[in-house]
């Protein structure tokens, strides 16, 4: 289970102690941080709290070079299951066990897990719109059916890591989709439960700012 970091020290406690210990089915959990140039602590607070893999970068490199960083990490310790959540808490841990099923049975190669995004209490109108349109827009671009595109809160199994290259600088999530879409991966997503907000994303300042730089 990995968590990209940047100055997560406030939160990054009560998400590695939100994880799950045990998986039915998973012999073994591995914890990673990648630590995106924070200047907080993060890493130290990651070390004193457990975490099994810790990758630190002197300077800010973005989520994409931070995911690919940590998928680099799985696959060089030889691991069948990838998930990515947040360092922000917005993800609950026991819904980990929701995503890592459909992979154990073979009914998916990556699984995302959907939040409620007409029924999220902390989207704005404007932002449930952008979402649910780009979420529509992608699933025809790539053959998919989901219902939350964005959602980072995703589970891959060692095909589908083996399959993925990430080419941009800012955000990997859709990009990744639709290279899954057109290897064929089988893509599928399943209702999670979400988090109060802890703080404003620091990916990008609006949805303005998102869309333009996803273009």
């Amino acid at each position: 289970i990995q968590i990209p970091c940047l100055n997560e020290v406030g939160t990054l406690r009560e998400v590695f102690l939100d994880l799950p210990k045990k998986i039915p089915g998973v012999d073994t959990i591995e914890t990673q941080v990648i630590d995106d140039g924070s200047t907080d602590g993060t890493s130290e607070l990651a070390a004193s709290l457990g975490v099994t893999h810790i990758i630190t970068f002197k300077n800010n490199k973005g989520l994409a070079a931070a995911f690919k960083a940590g998928l680099d990490n799985a696959l060089s310790h030889r691991a069948d299951i990838l998930v990515n959540t947040d360092g922000d808490h917005q993800y609950r841990g026991d819904c980990i066990p929701k995503l890592v099923e459909l992979i154990l049975r073979n009914q998916a190669d990556i699984v995302v897990g959907a939040r409620p995004i007409k029924d999220h209490p902390e989207f704005s109108p404007l932002k449930k719109f952008f979402q649910t349109l780009g979420t529509w827009i992608l699933g025809n671009i790539a053959n998919i059916s989901l219902r939350d595109a964005a959602s980072g809160f995703r589970a891959y199994n060692r095909n589908a890591m083996l399959h993925l290259n990430i080419y941009t600088s800012f955000s990997y999530c859709l990009e990744t989709l639709i290279q899954a879409g057109y290897s064929n991966l089988k893509v599928v997503d399943v209702p999670i439960e979400i988090n109060r907000r802890t703080r404003p994303s620091r990916l990008f300042k609006n949805m303005l700012s998102y869309l333009w730089k996803q273009t």
